[in-house]
């Protein structure tokens, strides 16, 4: 999927690595702590929650919901030529909240509290960007 914005180019490190593995084959996994259940966003290799370094992989559904938003009018450096676009706050079914774009809608027409699902952009060099589309 290409949403015409401009897609920097993750750089895995060790403890994002299964992340954006999964991205480039168009899936979205979420750190999860063994110790408590604690769904972690941002990757990591311990849980904030509770403190144990028993972290695992789980395959995300891709659901969320619109918790926050900004419509972006004029961008800076690679985005300066985008047009408007949406940064936003999703809430993942899962329930961590993930800093994202809108794609595939018209910026007026976003909302809080409306249906997303995820979609991937192509960086061209392995692992794939998430973005949120409505529902």
């Amino acid at each position: 999927m290409s949403s015409g914005l401009p897609t920097p180019v993750p750089r895995p490190t060790l403890e994002t690595a299964p992340f954006w593995e999964a991205t480039a084959e168009g899936r979205l996994l979420l750190p999860c702590c063994d110790a408590c259940g604690f769904v972690i966003w941002y990757p990591r290799m311990f849980c904030p929650e509770c403190g144990s370094t028993a972290v695992h992989w789980n395959e995300a559904s891709g659901a969320g919901t619109v918790y926050s938003y900004t419509v972006t009018r004029k961008g800076q450096g690679a985005y300066r030529d985008a047009g408007p676009y949406v940064m936003a706050y999703v809430e993942l079914a899962e329930g961590p909240r993930v800093m994202t774009n809108i794609v595939g809608a018209d910026p007026a027409t976003v909302h809080i509290g409306q249906a997303v699902r995820v979609v991937f952009d192509d960086t061209g060099e392995g692992p794939a960007l998430p973005r949120f589309t409505p529902a």
